[in-house]
């Protein structure tokens, strides 16, 4: 039988998740096997990183090349063009691999028992935990390069912990799950999501409460 994939839990999830949540977890990222998003996605990026190298490669031609005025200008033309349709299409990756984690959240919500509930205290709690190990330790940054491969964007993760913490309204994992809830996405959230691999946490937990 041909492999898959392969699922690693690190020693820190076990430390921060129950086994129920962990369970959920699990399903997720059994969903992205079963939907074969490594493979869609790695596919779905040739496109823009072929586009960007035209583009760049072009641009720099335009510059040092050893042409006349016209081959330069056509070369910086099709150099922009190309950068354009990269733009347009690292966009669009970014939305399918949104998208790609809301079908994961949906597969496990769907096998495990109490999956709506467990994954979105799952979620807060990694989001939550994450956004602490940025704070205190800044090299965690560099994990950023690997966000898609995480169940939630690093990125976002020390802002949004900053703004639950202010809360402080919570004394248990249901409790902090509501006080991301009760967290207003606003404009430039929005604005944010556009560039992220992950969707915003609250709408990612309203779409579970959704299912429940």
């Amino acid at each position: 039988m041909k492999r898959r994939g392969i699922v690693a839990v690190t020693s820190e999830l076990l430390k921060t998740l129950n086994d129920g949540e962990v369970e959920d977890v699990l399903g997720h990222e059994l969903g992205h096997l079963k939907h074969r998003d490594v493979q869609t996605m790695m596919f779905v990026s040739i496109l823009p990183a072929l586009f960007y190298y035209i583009g760049y490669s072009m641009m720099l031609s335009s510059v040092f090349g050893r042409s006349d005025r016209k081959n330069g200008s056509g070369a910086a033309l099709i150099g922009v063009a190309s950068l354009a349709i990269y733009s347009i299409l690292t966009m669009f990756t970014l939305y399918l691999s949104r998208l790609r984690e809301y079908f994961a959240d949906h597969h496990s919500a769907t096998i495990v028992d109490e999956g709506p509930s467990k994954l979105s205290e799952a979620l807060a709690k990694i989001q939550y935990a994450t956004g602490r190990m940025k704070r205190f330790n800044k090299q965690a940054g560099t994990l950023s390069s690997f966000k898609a491969l995480f169940i939630s964007d690093p990125d976002r993760a020390e802002t949004d912990t900053v703004a639950i913490a202010q809360a402080r309204g919570y004394t248990t994992d249901r409790g902090l799950v509501e006080e991301v809830l009760r967290k207003q996405v606003t404009p430039a959230d929005r604005l944010l999501e556009l560039f992220s691999t992950h969707p915003n946490i609250v709408k990612r937990l309203k779409a579970l409460q959704e299912l429940a």
